[in-house]
């Protein structure tokens, strides 16, 4: 149900009203709009006080003035789903794009665009706790869609639940206890297309006040081109133990293995017909990420009269040994704590909810560069140091002043420091720097959220962003040497206003934005070619606005006379990203995403358990390669089909076919100033990620 009654919060009822980590945050798109879910093993409401119930969860979500979605795990768990993609593909607003192997584009509102490597303008968390490093720079290796429970996306400034407040917001990836897990043992098998397969077990139990989960995931893949050859190693594990009435405590563990040889960018030419090719300098310098993540975690939860506290310490421990134009080789660590407070009382006779938090996070990471030889280190070029630290406060609060009315105001305050450290001394490399920047800021939020019938909502908000520049930004790399840059943070004001709700048969969830941003942080590639990081620049003013669109509708039910149901989604995301007035750019579009994405399903369900589901992803215009807008690439329209049987006894067959007419596309690219004043020009410029060719997938999924 959308309204979320008063209650008197008591020690036996923590998380009827609070779903941390977030109080009051998800929103589910058109498809989960209802209150299906799927309870776990254990208490009656399947979830525990340091992590609530999915259907705690998904009812928390209506309550928050701004546009978020939610995904059930339910919607993934018995079909092939192997990336971010396979997970969020169908939620609006959200850019998600394969480059190659766990490898993608991650963008929410035009966030780190242009970003050709990593991710910036977007916090990821995991039960709620951070997954960035202490300078906000994340990838995506550790996030194994096996092993979710749910998915929490908030956009924008919809994200200061968490403390967050960069221009994309956070994506929460929740993983599964033992009273939220969809059965005690989980076995899985799944692969097919270039020489994919992939294995997974889950295991969880309960006994009295403890319970422990554990899930892993190994995935070996030669990959669509040649040199992308994926090994990964992921495992998850949680433990919960209830110290007395009211407090709860949870451990989380996690170590991530990955092994990726990377195929480069092609030509435009080559990468619409040659797309299996690798690039000639990935071959020569056995070009490849490996990378080692350990983290650990820890959430504590006091349930108190009004309210209910969480205490999130963290720490992560990353390696990173990466041959491209040069060797790479990192290794850092990133710890964290972050006390947030969430209750509802009320004032003056009128219903009021509260979220309150501290966040402090720090790290160092040392960054070592040398010579590539045939992926091998050569000589030295750079011996670095990278300090981060954070300090944040921040609040949020929901006054309703009618019945079916809610004010929402907020701020965030933060200071942060980057501190880095050349020692120099080497030949490429000789001279020390030492540089030290610090950002502050406080990032206000006002918004209004009417709902006028109990499955429909209005809203409307005004928010603030900071993104802090990283040190990918930072220290910035050319083919000689490693400079530090002192770039300001990009800042913007965010407008949104929207609905979603469902009535009968049609469910929907729109919202139209507009972003005005000062000193955008705005990548482009030296040589992509060579695979050297972009460098990042502040553009002076720009502009991102958009729509973000998902409709569904009840074609037709019982057609069999059996229950059986006929639907048909429609997800569609407008990006009108651009310069404004740039004294190089003038009024011209951003590169690197495309203006429009769209994604048509259709989905066949019988109650025996079969479902069939075709699906077509269109991008009418391709993005563009470079800023100057000299060169775009073309669109293309890709179908899928998707089908399978769950059947009663807890075991799923799936199978799932992607670009069945083997449509030659360009995924993404990785973007330039100027194509056409390029050396030997656009047709000679290697900056495009062809798309994966027609591959069928499959597998078996036991549930006991």
């Amino acid at each position: 149900m959308l309204p979320v009654p008063r209650v008197e919060l008591r020690l036996a009822l923590p998380f009827v009203l609070l779903a941390a980590p977030s109080a009051f945050a998800q929103v589910a798109t058109p498809v989960t709009l209802s209150e299906l879910s799927v309870q776990g093993r254990g208490d009656p409401g399947g979830g525990s006080l340091t992590v609530p119930s999915v259907a705690a969860q998904r009812a928390a979500v209506n309550a928050t003035v701004g546009s978020v979605a939610f995904v059930d795990a339910t919607e993934f768990q018995n079909r092939y789903a192997n990336t971010l993609r396979d997970v969020l593909k169908d939620t609006p607003g959200v850019f998600v794009q394969e480059r190659y192997g766990q490898e993608m584009r991650l963008s929410v509102r035009g966030s780190g665009i242009a970003r050709g490597f990593h991710l910036r303008g977007l916090e990821l968390l995991q039960d709620g706790i951070p997954l960035n490093l202490a300078d906000g720079s994340a990838d995506f290796y550790q996030i194994d869609p096996l092993a979710l429970r749910s998915i929490e996306v908030y956009k924008g400034g919809n994200a200061l639940t968490f403390g967050a407040t960069t221009l994309g917001g956070a994506i929460n990836f929740v993983t599964p206890t033992a009273r939220t897990a969809f059965a005690p043992n989980i076995l899985r098998l799944d692969g097919g297309s270039f020489g994919t397969i992939r294995e997974n077990f889950q295991v969880s139990r309960i006994s009295g006040p403890v319970d422990f989960l554990i899930n892993g995931t190994v995935t070996n893949s030669d990959g669509y081109r040649d040199h992308e050859t994926q090994r990964t190693r992921n495992f998850n594990a949680n433990l919960g133990y209830a110290l007395a009435p009211g407090i709860e405590t949870r451990f989380y563990a996690g170590v991530y293995l990955t092994d990726q040889k990377l195929p480069g960018t092609l030509s435009l030419f080559n990468a619409l017909n040659n797309p299996t090719l690798a690039s000639p300098s990935a071959i020569t310098g056995n070009q490849s990420r490996k990378v080692e993540t350990e983290r650990i975690a820890n959430r504590t939860s006091f349930a108190l009269d009004v309210g209910k506290l969480d205490i999130d310490t963290w720490a992560i421990h990353k390696s990173l040994y990466h041959p491209i134009f040069q060797v790479i080789d990192q290794d850092g660590w990133t710890y964290g704590i972050s006390p947030h407070w969430a209750g509802t009382f009320d004032v003056a006779g009128y219903r009021n909810d509260t979220i309150l938090g501290l966040r402090a996070s720090a790290g160092q990471n040392s960054a070592l560069q040398f010579v590539n030889i045939a992926g091998q280190r050569g000589g030295q070029t750079l011996k670095a140091l990278q300090s981060a630290s954070n300090y944040e406060i921040y609040g949020e609060n929901r006054f309703w002043f009618l019945p079916d009315l809610a004010l929402m105001t907020g701020a965030k305050a933060f200071s942060s420091n980057r501190t880095y450290s050349n020692k120099g001394g080497f030949p490429a490399n000789p001279r020390a720097q030492f540089a030290n920047a610090t950002y502050e800021g406080l990032n206000p939020k006002i918004g209004l959220l009417w709902q006028p019938l109990p499955e429909i909502q209005v809203f409307g908000d005004i928010t603030r962003s900071r993104d802090v520049p990283d040190f990918s930004d930072l220290a910035q790399q050319n083919i000689l040497r490693t400079t530090f840059v002192p770039l300001a943070a990009q800042r913007a004001w965010t407008y949104e206003a929207g609905t979603r709700g469902r009535i009968d048969r049609l469910a929907w969830d729109v919202t139209l934005y507009r972003s005005e941003l000062r000193d955008e942080l705005i990548n482009f590639s030296i040589n992509p070619g060579l695979n050297i990081p972009a460098a990042t620049f502040n553009a002076p003013r720009t502009r991102h606005q958009g729509v973000e669109a998902a409709v569904s509708l009840d074609v037709a039910r019982d057609l069999t006379g059996h229950g059986d149901t006929l639907g048909v989604s429609q997800i569609w995301t407008h990006n009108d990203f651009r310069f404004i007035a740039d004294p190089v750019f003038g009024d011209n579009r951003i590169a690197g995403i495309p203006r429009d994405v769209l994604r048509t399903v259709v989905t066949y369900a019988h109650p025996s358990g079969f479902y069939l589901a075709p699906s077509v992803d269109w991008v009418p215009q391709g993005a563009f390669a470079d800023h100057a807008n000299t060169l775009r690439v073309p669109g293309y329209a890709l179908v899928n089909v998707q089908t399978g049987i769950d059947f009663k006894n807890g075991v799923s067959l799936f199978l799932n076919a992607r670009n069945l007419a083997d449509t030659r596309y360009v995924s993404d690219v990785s973007v330039v100033t100027n194509a056409a004043a390029t050396m030997g020009g656009a047709a000679s410029l290697a900056a495009f990620y062809p798309g994966n060719g027609r591959s069928v997938f499959g597998g078996i999924r036991a549930g006991f």
